[in-house]
């Protein structure tokens, strides 16, 4: 070894001592293989948004599917921006985070989507924006519950769960929090705007039995 005189040689090999090891393996990550990762993890978001996008449309409406997906896409953007400011790595544990994340927050937007479909047939009088904001409100104490414990799970995974589970854990308390207020605060009055400006029942008229506008908001809850 150069630089090291014979005397620090024969210290360290009389009073210390190393064990066997044995290097089991080596994985390198090179930039081809690095933006290789980063294309499929794209094209796996882009996927899981639009097959959610499609069954929403075919379960619901397509502005319903289209309101759930700029939603999730909100949070994942707004999860990446904190990974930013944090200077944490984005890895393939990360992209798993992010995919949970997109079906996290869409359950929460069906939850509240199908609750609106079903007051539709319930208040038939109310106009729309009341019908969605009963609709949030009735579903509020699940989502906060639901989101609560979730929340606290993952806390406890980025506080003790170690260097390996930092980035996952870190993506889910971020996210949780994110596509838990996205749902009824993104997802929802884009629905309602869109009712409003582009047909629908009228804003805060009651509608009459039996007339073409109860109808038309029948046939669409039955879709």
């Amino acid at each position: 070894m150069a630089g090291v005189t014979p005397a620090v040689i024969s210290t360290l090999s009389s009073d210390y001592s190393l064990s066997d090891f044995a290097i089991r393996d080596a994985e390198i990550v090179g930039p081809r293989v690095g933006s290789q990762l980063r294309r499929q993890a794209l094209w796996a978001t882009l996927y899981a948004l639009g097959g959610m996008l499609v069954y929403i449309a075919f379960r619901f409406e397509w502005v319903d599917g289209a309101a759930a997906v700029i939603a999730v896409f909100h949070d994942v953007l707004i999860t990446l921006g904190f990974f930013s400011l944090f200077h944490y790595e984005i890895s393939l544990t990360v992209i798993a985070a992010l995919l949970t994340l997109v079906g996290y927050s869409m359950n929460d937007t069906i939850v509240i989507f199908d609750r609106v479909r079903e007051n539709l047939r319930l208040m038939k009088r109310d106009s729309f924006p009341d019908i969605v904001n009963k609709s949030i409100n009735q579903t509020l104490s699940r989502t906060i519950l639901t989101s609560g414990l979730t929340f606290l799970t993952v806390l406890v995974l980025f506080l003790m769960g170690g260097e390996v589970l930092r980035a996952f854990s870190f993506a889910m308390v971020v996210g949780v929090v994110v596509g838990t207020y996205s749902s009824f605060g993104i997802a929802a009055p884009i629905v309602v705007l869109w009712n409003k400006y582009h047909g629908g029942r009228p804003q805060g008229v009651p509608v009459r039995a039996g007339s073409a506008a109860e109808k038309r908001v029948v046939a669409a809850a039955r879709r």
